[in-house]
């Protein structure tokens, strides 16, 4: 029953992903990878909130953990395409900008996960 509730978040969580990313990349162009940034840094931000809320604040069935964070976030969240966008920008002498989606990637998904956690334990 486990796989089938982590297959249900993750068939949500790659559609999610491909639709935020697409729009992202309409919006603003893709010069940089900001969809996977953005996808990266909000999946951090509501890993921090759900797993601080799911664990500390609620009593709920352990599924809800598997479903919203296993399965939806983990098919969210895109840390592959994170390093191909890297290496492809490396590749084409984007030094800078491979360095720098290293740098804010890392230092804003952390900073996100900390901010969900921190409206959690506030609430």
């Amino acid at each position: 029953m486990d796989f089938l509730i982590i297959g249900a978040g993750g068939f949500i969580g790659a559609i999610t992903r491909y639709l935020v990313g697409s729009w992202v990349g309409q919006k603003w162009g893709r010069t940089f990878p900001l969809g996977t940034f953005c996808i990266n840094i909000s999946g951090s931000f509501l890993i921090g909130l759900l797993m601080t809320l799911l664990t500390e604040k609620l009593m709920v069935d352990a599924r809800w953990r598997l479903f919203l964070v296993v399965g939806f976030l983990g098919a969210y969240t895109t840390f592959s395409t994170f390093e191909y966008e890297t290496g492809k920008l490396f590749s084409d002498g984007e030094w800078l900008l491979s360095a720098a989606n290293v740098v804010l990637s890392v230092f804003f998904g952390f900073a996100a996960v900390k901010l969900g956690e921190i409206i959690i334990r506030r609430i």
